[in-house]
Formats: structure tokens, sequence, C-alpha cells
């Protein structure tokens, strides 16, 4: 198990770095990029759900510690699963409306006086300033994507360094089971604080961007 988990984390790590490549590659290397992405979230679900069932087979000294390792990278993987349904979302919005745009500058306009010329015209360039501000939207519904990701990626450092030092002071003190159940059950409340406002804040930014 403790291989399995160790070859899981690593591929968590290098996912992680896999996205901060998505913005400065483009063409067909791009969609390897996210196939291999999309590749390696399935093999970290597998691999957790292997885990998951490993763990009641850890003699009951280790598995506290475990499955608090496995509870990390079920974590992780959320993190980088959302991440990732966020930036393929504002990739695919805005490949949209670049379509619509160049369709539009394309289009041949046919009048048969000038008001109704200048009719037209008028609304062709609202509508094409409409898609630049669309665009503008996605692209910093994108920046924000990969922020969210790098600001998931400290967090989860952090709380994996906090966690060592929780469990050491522990030891140290010599704090009872229930103490302990006690700090890990308001970490896992941080966490879905975490989550919940960062499920918010994305449902606000796609209404934004669709519905303004």
């Amino acid at each position: 198990m403790e291989a399995l988990y160790h070859q899981t984390n690593r591929m968590v790590l290098e996912t992680q770095e896999y996205f901060h490549n998505l913005d400065r590659i483009v063409g067909d290397d791009s969609e390897q990029i996210n196939k291999e992405i999309q590749d390696r979230l399935n093999s970290i679900s597998k691999n957790c759900e292997k885990l998951s069932i490993m763990l009641f087979k850890e003699p009951l000294a280790k598995r506290h510690n475990t499955k608090l390792k496995l509870d990390q990278l079920k974590y992780d993987l959320q993190h980088l699963q959302a991440g990732f349904r966020s930036y393929q979302f504002a990739k695919q919005r805005k490949k949209q409306d670049e379509l619509e745009r160049e369709q539009l500058l394309s289009r041949r306009f046919t009048a048969t006086d000038s008001d109704n010329t200048t009719i037209l015209i008028d609304h062709n360039l609202q509508h094409q300033q409409s898609l630049i501000n669309v665009n503008n939207r996605t692209d910093e519904l994108l920046n924000a994507g990969m922020s969210m990701l790098n600001n998931i990626r400290e967090q989860g450092m952090s709380m994996k360094s906090t966690q060592m030092r929780i469990r050491n002071i522990a030891n140290t003190l010599g704090l009872s089971n229930t103490t302990m159940r006690l700090i890990e059950k308001r970490v896992q409340q941080d966490k879905y604080i975490l989550l919940g406002g960062m499920a918010v804040t994305m449902v606000i930014i796609v209404v934004v961007i669709v519905y303004f």
C-alpha cells in the first residue's frame, strides 16, 4: 500500500505541473496535454479507490495515519478535477466566441438603401463589441482558474505540512485519540468551507459570462 500511495502522490504533483503548461502550449500539443491530464486524473481516482480498500487491511496502529494521507490525496484529486473542468469550460467558451466573431466579420452586407445599411452596420458593431467583451471575460475566467490551481497546490502543501506538525506535536505531548479526532474534524470542516467558497465563486463567474 505504501508503494501505491507514493506512486499516486507523485502523479498528483506531476499533474499540477502539467496545469502550468496549459496556457503556454497551443495546437496539437495543447490537446495532447489535455488528454494526458485527463488520463492522469482517471488513474489517480482509480488508485484512490484501491487505497481505500487496502486501508482496512492495514494494522490498527498504522491505519489512522494512513487514512490521513489517503484523505489528503482525495482532497487534492477533487481540487484538480474542479480546476480542470473550469479550464475546459472557459477554453470551449472562448473557442465558440472566436468562431462567432470570425463569422460576423466575414459576413457580407447587402442593403436596399443607406438607412437600412446604417442600421445593419450599427447592429453588427454592437454584436461585435459584445463578443469582444465576452471574450475578455472568458480570459479573466481562464486566469482565475489557473490562479485557483496555483492556490490549490500551495494550500495542499501547507495542509500537508500542518498535518505533519500536528501529528508530531501530538506524539510529543501524548494527546489522546479523542483530541486528535477533534483536530481532524476541524481540518475536514475547513476543507469543506474552502470547497464551498470555490464552488460559489465559479458559479458567479459562469453566470456573469453567460448572462451578462
